[in-house]
């Protein structure tokens, strides 16, 4: 009999992301390895309760915070004793064997304080949120970073998506070991629904893509002012898909350099949206100034489509320079311009380049994840807190 595990994820459906779809797809493959799950999300104001998906309960939990205020203090006092019964209910109800917890924001607070409490081991894994926050919550809460260090003090294990995530919390929060425990990628979703189709109202020419957050760290600008100045008779059109403070501006940005209908924003995309747009794009961008792993990379990999990634964070550590990708830094608008013209004049290193991703891609399936989660389970100790016993 596999064991009980709650993740407790900071983010989940119906909001779309790349925590979002890790924390899915685990969820899905612990299961069939027999693993009893529940994801524990944090409540947005929503107030959704206990639902299902995919077969599982989802618990939606309440994570108030203090802020200095004096108001804010006078609420949270309020909410915090009420939301702590939320949680004590939970575990009471679930009774998992491990609190997993899935990027650390609100949610890992409460999550360390119950397993503190219980005695029930506790698994951090991170996801580049200690350095690649569109708000730098990490930066400016104070309560926040000490409540990471003494989780990952605390903690059975801890994990990180990649080297480069792993080190930020060697170097800032005094994590001594982790594990990377890469993303993954799934078999291509369905075809998109009869009559769908994603050249309507395209101009004619090649298609540069983008994919994920609109805010500054994912490095969009860099792509439009790249792809603003490649040569005129490639005619490309740049399709990112996504949505984020940044959207407006980089509308502002296309204009402003001369893209106009050949930027197109397209909003946010389910996997199956991304799918059907890789396999429509000649190459795939992930342009950004700081990247924690880049799922995106796999994504386009399955889709048999080039790649272009950053060299600044996760991409460099899995993609192979020239072989199934190229690798350049975003920063540099010139080269990363330079690289997306030399494939979009090179059908055949196109072609290479996709055949090669598509074999590298097998090597990242969710199976093996959550294989390497079960592994991190099966290593975990039993922390309890000093001299008090087990409170479930």
């Amino acid at each position: 009999m596999g064991r009980r595990v709650a993740l407790v994820t900071s983010s989940y459906h119906p909001h779309l992301g790349g925590v979002e779809s890790h924390v899915r797809h685990v969820a899905r493959e612990l299961r069939a390895r027999g693993t009893d799950v529940e994801v524990w999300a944090v409540d947005r104001g929503e107030h959704l309760g206990v639902t299902e998906l995919d077969g599982i309960v989802v618990r939606h939990l309440p994570t108030p915070m203090p802020a200095r205020s004096a108001r804010a203090l006078g609420s949270f006092a309020v909410a915090a004793p009420r939301a702590w019964r939320t949680w004590r209910a939970a575990f009471r109800s679930f009774r998992p064997e491990v609190l997993h917890v899935q990027c650390f924001g609100p949610n890992g607070p409460y999550a360390a304080a119950l397993a503190s409490r219980t005695g029930t081991p506790l698994v951090l894994s991170t996801h580049g949120e200690t350095f690649a926050d569109d708000h730098d919550v990490f930066g400016t809460s104070a309560l926040l970073r000490e409540a990471l260090r003494r989780a990952i003090a605390s903690a059975a294990a801890t994990t990180g998506c990649s080297e480069q995530v792993l080190d930020d919390l060697r170097e800032r929060f005094g994590l001594q070991d982790g594990v990377v425990v890469p993303n993954g990628v799934g078999p291509a979703p369905g075809t998109p629904p009869a009559g769908t189709t994603l050249d309507a109202g395209l101009p004619d020419g090649p298609v540069v893509l983008g994919v994920g957050r609109l805010e500054s760290a994912k490095g969009f600008d860099l792509l439009v002012e790249a792809v603003a100045g490649l040569d005129g008779d490639l005619s490309p059109t740049l399709v990112i898909g996504g949505v984020g403070s940044q959207r407006a501006a980089l509308q502002a940005l296309g204009e402003e350099l001369g893209l106009g209908g050949r930027l197109r924003l397209v909003g946010a995309l389910d996997e199956g949206g991304v799918h059907a747009w890789m396999t429509r794009a000649d190459v795939v961008v992930v342009p950004s100034r700081k990247e924690a792993f880049g799922i995106v990379a796999l994504e386009a990999w399955r889709a048999g489509t080039a790649l272009v990634a950053t060299t600044l964070g996760g991409p460099s550590s899995f993609v192979t320079d020239g072989v199934d990708g190229v690798l350049v830094d975003p920063v540099n608008t010139a080269a990363l311009g330079l690289a997306v013209e030399d494939l979009l004049r090179d059908p055949s290193r196109r072609a290479a380049l996709g055949a090669a991703g598509r074999e590298s891609a097998r090597r990242y399936t969710w199976e093996a994840v959550a294989a390497a989660y079960a592994s991190v389970y099966e290593n975990s100790t039993v922390k309890r807190s000093a001299g008090r016993p087990a409170s479930r």
